[in-house]
């Protein structure tokens, strides 16, 4: 099942309703793209993959929405929608890259002499759907390539989610390590919680007791440990986006992991789809980085009371970004990127 899919039966966009998981696995229907811009917001569906491919279709949504009766109206309907996705999470480059691939097959669409208003709502749809199977296709293909750095007997540890859930199936860090586990190889995975929403715990955790992989989670904060005693072969992380120098913007954490990777000699890689990479920026300090509810920090409990006090307040930035310097390399699936990356990054990215 994927994470993200359109159902041709009801004509409405299905996700997985990831805030629910461990516990409660279900799908959620929508069937606008305000709805789906909501849904991106509160974090239903979430990974960089995952979120590109739900706008797509949120676009799909926004073009059977309208009551358009002509191309030119339609259009102005679908730019309008596409500001409203857009804004639901700025860190993520997939999002308002999978919302302008869709404008790129409009106009394509145009140029070659399209004009009516019915086939205009099924190209949109049509190209969402391309962009999600790619996304599938992509993944394997990143994995293919990023199995070749785990050995026989690694001790992984794996930030955050990267898993199906993140993509639209199969992964991107997460991909890789199923994919050396399905090669044959004996390895372990240490699953950082990943606060504030804990998607290593819940997540990560969840995925890869489906696949049957040995794992055990660890707080963030013990990642240095287990690298310092020797314990640690790999660090692998996705990324929500990477500049054109290398700099990985990932979920809050990775850049402390980084630090302690570097400092005891573990090889750390981000894995990303290309359409990850942001070659328009040209350093991490560029990018928008999203700060969430003091909420998600806050209300934490302990043996049911909790934990912080009644007036304290609280920051909550969602990412960081990991310079350069600290990665040993980019997973992609036109293989793998080493340094210096504002040099060979272009070389994999696709014009």
């Amino acid at each position: 099942m994927r994470t993200v899919a359109w159902n041709y039966d009801t004509n409405l966009l299905e996700m997985i309703d990831q805030r629910r998981l461990p516990e409660v696995f279900t799908l959620a229907a929508y069937r606008t793209h305000r709805e789906t811009a909501q849904a991106i917001r509160e974090m239903v569906v979430r990974g960089a993959p995952a979120i590109g491919a739900a706008a797509a279709f949120g676009m799909a949504l926004a073009a059977r929405e309208s009551a358009a009766a002509t191309a030119p109206q339609l259009l102005s309907d679908l730019h309008k929608a596409a500001a409203t996705l857009k804004e639901s999470r700025p860190t993520a480059v997939n999002l308002a890259w999978a919302v302008d691939r869709i404008f790129g097959a409009l106009s394509q669409w145009e140029r070659a002499g399209g004009d009516g208003v019915d086939d205009l709502r099924q190209l949109v749809l049509t190209e969402a759907q391309k962009l999600a199977d790619e996304d599938v296709e992509i993944n394997k293909r990143m994995a293919a390539h990023g199995a070749e750095l785990i050995a026989d007997g690694d001790t992984i540890i794996h930030h955050c989610n990267t898993g199906a859930l993140a993509t639209v199936d199969w992964g991107t860090a997460l991909g890789v390590i199923h994919t050396a586990w399905e090669q044959g190889k004996k390895i372990h995975v240490l699953v950082d919680e990943t606060r504030p929403r804990l998607q290593g715990a819940r997540l990560t955790a969840w995925e890869l007791e489906q696949y049957g992989i040995p794992y055990e989670i660890i707080s963030d904060n013990m990642s240095g440990y287990f690298m310092r005693a020797g314990k640690v072969q790999k660090v692998f992380f996705g990324a929500d986006r990477v500049t054109a120098n290398g700099d990985v913007a990932n979920k809050i954490g990775t850049y402390m992991l980084s630090l302690a990777a570097r400092d005891n000699g573990v090889p750390a890689y981000a894995v990303v789809p290309t359409s990850t990479v942001d070659l328009s920026l040209a350093h991490g300090g560029l990018i928008p980085i999203e700060e969430r509810t003091q909420a998600e920090v806050l209300d934490i409990q302990l043996a049911g009371e909790r934990v912080t006090p009644k007036n304290a307040k609280a920051r909550n930035p969602a990412f960081d970004v990991t310079p350069n310097r600290l990665i040993t390399g980019i997973v992609t699936e036109n293989g793998v990127v080493y340094p210096p990356f504002d040099v060979n990054l272009p070389k994999f990215v696709k014009p």
